[in-house]
């Protein structure tokens, strides 16, 4: 029997080692993708200095020159690009995180009533889904615009809700809480009324994973926050004076005053968000309970658990596992499709946006700005809603 030596083997050369292909690939791939950024960026920047635009966002500080409907801070004709950027960033987040909780809400109500053993339930919310999931959002966000909230009764003649609402054409008009003279002291006791319903909520929670017996964690933690604000309140009212009262709308003239103000395009890009979101958050909602073995609801049931207490602590929670992922995607494009709030006159980012390019002709500086306020967006809510199923999925030993 022969034995082979080592030398008796050519060596492999790199080009052929497999080792080294892999590493020299993305080597390659790295270096080109580099190279068509650079090239790409410095054909733009040509391209706008050849047109006497050079890349520059110092624009930013030049008066706007121009009225936003709505504003959460301070803002006038003389406020600063920025400063109207800024406006419809923070007017972006407001609908869009209230678009999040309201669209949650109301697809799992509709996810769970899609399983009802309620013929007319089950059959209403499969209408509701099927329909919404079959409209293109603008022509929905352009109907609820133009044909429901712009069509609502005129101010002297407003449908009011025993004083505390008005609806009217002009916008949806509530009562709302205004601060007092006792307010400086009350949101403190307020702050800590939280805190401390977080603590419990918190401790609750452990003791449920220690147990095995999850109670209602949330529940008790706004019972304990509850509680302490309304004695808070008393003690406030002792020492300071009344911290809150109800400003109730009412009609001066041709509009009303007081109270707070829901215009019909914030009302209508808010509905349109929450009412087209929440069909596709159903369908995910109702995919992730059927996905729960059967005998989980049967072992359930032998235990002698409710149906809600069946579902609560033992249906619900393992289908998060399921929901969580698609669930994302959802919230993400909801945060996006925030944008077409142009076509119904509200003034978020990309409405905002829009108005500077035309009046500063800086259409490369804004959309990139736009751009990155998107991105961050999404990366935080993926990055929030990751470490959320993080801790909701199953963990293997």
């Amino acid at each position: 029997m022969t034995t082979l030596k080592k030398s008796d083997h050519a060596a492999v050369p790199f080009w052929r080692d497999e080792r080294y292909l892999k590493i020299i690939i993305q080597v390659v791939v790295v270096v080109l993708v580099v190279l068509a950024a650079i090239y790409l960026v410095r054909n733009l920047l040509t391209g706008l200095e050849d047109l006497g635009i050079p890349l520059s966002f110092k624009f930013l500080g030049i008066e706007s020159q121009f009225d936003i409907g709505e504003s959460l801070i301070e803002y006038s004709r003389t406020s600063t690009y920025a400063r109207a950027l800024l406006v419809g960033i923070l007017n972006t987040i407001k609908v869009s995180f209230l678009g999040i909780v309201f669209a949650t809400i109301f697809g799992i109500i509709v996810g769970i009533a899609r399983l009802s053993k309620n013929w007319l339930i089950n059959k209403l919310a499969a209408i509701y889904v099927e329909a919404l999931r079959n409209i293109p959002l603008l022509v929905f966000l352009i109907f609820l615009s133009t044909s429901v909230f712009h069509k609502l009764p005129r101010v002297n003649e407003a449908l009011s809700a025993w004083g505390w609402a008005y609806l009217t054409n002009r916008g949806i008009y509530v009562v709302w809480p205004q601060p007092s003279a006792g307010w400086d002291v009350y949101k403190w006791f307020l702050l800590g009324s939280f805190i401390i319903g977080l603590i419990v909520a918190i401790i609750k929670y452990r003791e449920g994973v220690r147990t095995g017996r999850m109670p209602l964690y949330w529940l008790w933690g706004m019972v304990v926050f509850v509680v302490l604000a309304v004695v808070s309140w008393f003690i406030a009212l002792f020492i300071a004076g009344q911290p809150m009262y109800l400003d109730f709308p009412s009609l001066q003239g041709r509009n009303f005053k007081g109270g707070k103000s829901l215009t019909p395009e914030f009302m209508a890009i808010f509905t349109g968000l929450v009412v087209y979101t929440s069909a596709f958050i159903a369908e995910i909602v109702r995919a992730g309970i059927q996905a729960v073995s059967k005998g989980q609801r049967e072992a359930a049931t032998a235990l002698g658990l409710s149906g809600f207490q069946t579902m609560r602590l033992v249906i619900f929670p393992q289908a998060l596992r399921v929901i969580i992922p698609p669930m994302t995607s959802q919230y993400l494009n909801l945060t996006k499709n925030s944008s077409l709030a142009i076509a119904v006159g509200y003034p978020d980012l990309f409405a905002v946006g829009s108005t500077i390019i035309n009046q500063a002709g800086r259409a490369v500086e804004v959309i990139l700005i736009m751009m990155g306020v998107y991105l961050t967006f999404s990366l935080l809510t993926s990055l929030f809603m990751n470490w959320y199923n993080k801790h909701t999925r199953l963990v293997e030993r």
